[in-house]
């Protein structure tokens, strides 16, 4: 895994072709089905038919949903047996949903943050 210095910094400006690509990758957030099972495997390593239960999925919609974040790297899967069992990618992904979660809840809520620091700097400027 990446060392935090070996990331550029996550608020640079955004080219065309790099936009897409984050694009496509988020709308893997825009399926319920996809958000239920990234959740569920919050926890830790399932199998499809633990990710089922869990989730309320049918076996088969479960696996056809962990086929696509498989390929976009959501998710990994391992042999354990005659049985894959999956897992989040990397602690982006954690995150990630804990930061849609968290947004969700604020948006909700009608909380707000406090200005970071940067933007302090840009209304004394103003």
């Amino acid at each position: 895994m990446p060392r935090p210095e070996e990331h550029l910094p996550p608020l640079r400006p955004l080219g065309a072709d790099e936009a897409e690509q984050l694009a496509e990758r988020m709308a893997v957030f825009a399926t319920a089905s996809r958000l239920r099972l990234l959740y569920a495997l919050g926890d830790g390593e399932c199998s499809v038919d633990e990710l089922a239960a869990l989730t309320g999925l049918a076996a088969s919609a479960a696996s056809q949903q962990l086929r696509v974040l498989r390929h976009l790297r959501f998710v990994v899967a391992r042999r354990d047996g005659r049985r894959m069992r999956y897992r989040l990618h990397d602690d982006h992904i954690a995150d990630l949903l804990g930061a849609i979660r968290h947004q969700q809840e604020h948006a909700s809520h009608g909380w707000t943050d406090q200005p970071r620091a940067h933007d302090g700097a840009a209304s004394r400027d103003a």
